[in-house]
């Protein structure tokens, strides 16, 4: 992977910065006496995706994997804020903060070590096309057969404006785009001016893909900033490096499914991996309230997790599964370890059979 080097900021930039955001979306953490977690790394080969029940079998898969990117750890410098750290890593500020809960987002110290949340499971869903889950604030693009799909952080819809969930498709494309305010914004600002030309001014960036939703596309930003966040009016924005790769591969009638799935399963080899983000709800009271208050399980999320183990349930760690739900650091842990080479068994038995 190609490391972007950061920017250096004086300590009067830093906190200038730091307003900044504080003002776009003010971001805290009570950090809670938590269980030091593993740093987790994927097996070196990919491993087979298993379909979960309930999903519709697409045309064609162009990955059937389980997961893309593996874990990271990072050592900042005295220099280095969050901000920084998750653009470079390609990863949300949000999401950052969240597999990171006591550092100082501001000033993480000199030599502190980060994790990188840098491993994703594949959400449920079309191996085809565009597929955005809304929890996690990740976009995975697939869009040639036998690829590994690109996977990017993303700003969404703020409390109000949500990102609507569905399956749509790209309708038109523009480099350069102009940005004609809506009136629900002109109302909310008056300022705001009816046109505003293509440069560095525009909040849609240099390139925009319009969906089949009105009002709604995937875009850059002249704010970096606020991707990986709920900050936008409705629209899914992208760092502006992200949508320049993504741009010229995804033509006009891309298939774009938006879900909704807060915890993520799946076997990697014999190993069975949950990954636990926060909800939309809960997500909004960390960017309006601040703070990552501790989840309770619910019936749902228990289901999908008893699903993916499949005939291995009894071997589920469930004191990990509950912290993790509890806790939603946002990248993959592992639960539970079947017998070495099970599928395997399983496969031989059936074609016997």
């Amino acid at each position: 992977m190609i490391m972007r080097k950061a920017p250096r900021y004086t300590q009067a930039r830093r906190l200038v910065l730091a307003a900044l955001v504080a003002a776009l979306c003010s971001v805290s953490h009570e950090a809670g006496a938590a269980e030091e977690e593993t740093i987790l790394r994927p097996p070196p080969k990919p491993a087979k995706a298993a379909r979960a029940a309930g999903v519709i079998k697409p045309d064609k898969i162009y990955f059937d994997g389980t997961h893309v990117g593996t874990m990271q750890t990072h050592v900042a410098k005295y220099e280095d804020t969050l901000i920084d750290i998750a653009r470079r890593y390609d990863i949300g500020f949000v999401e950052l903060r969240a597999a990171n809960p006591d550092v100082d987002p501001w000033m993480p110290g000199e030599k502190t070590k980060l994790t990188i949340p840098a491993m994703h499971i594949l959400p449920e869903g079309p191996r085809q096309g565009i597929v955005i889950n809304l929890p996690e604030m990740r976009l995975y693009a697939y869009m040639k057969e036998g690829r590994t799909p690109l996977s990017a952080p993303r700003g969404i819809g703020r409390d109000g404006l949500e990102t609507p969930t569905g399956t749509t498709s790209i309708v038109n494309k523009r480099e350069k785009p102009i940005w004609r305010p809506t009136a629900r914004m002109r109302k909310e600002d008056p300022t705001l001016p009816e046109v505003v030309p293509a440069g560095p001014e525009n909040p849609l960036g240099d390139y925009i893909l319009y969906l089949g939703w009105p009002e709604y596309g995937i875009h850059g930003t002249n704010k970096p900033y606020g991707v990986g966040r709920r900050v936008s009016s409705g629209c899914i924005r992208m760092y502006p490096e992200d949508i320049a790769k993504l741009f010229p591969q995804a033509p006009v009638g891309t298939p774009v499914t938006v879900v909704n799935q807060p915890v993520k399963v799946a076997w990697i080899d014999d190993e069975l991996y949950v990954e636990a983000h926060a909800s939309l709800a809960q997500a909004s009271k960390i960017e309006n309230e601040g703070g990552l208050p501790h989840y309770e399980m619910t019936d749902e999320d228990m289901s999908v997790i008893v699903r993916a183990a499949g005939d291995y349930a009894h071997l589920v760690d469930w004191a990990t599964v509950r912290r993790l739900i509890r806790e939603r650091p946002g990248y993959p842990v592992a639960v539970a370890k079947r017998p070495s080479g099970a599928v395997k068994a399983a496969a031989d038995v059936g074609k016997r059979s």
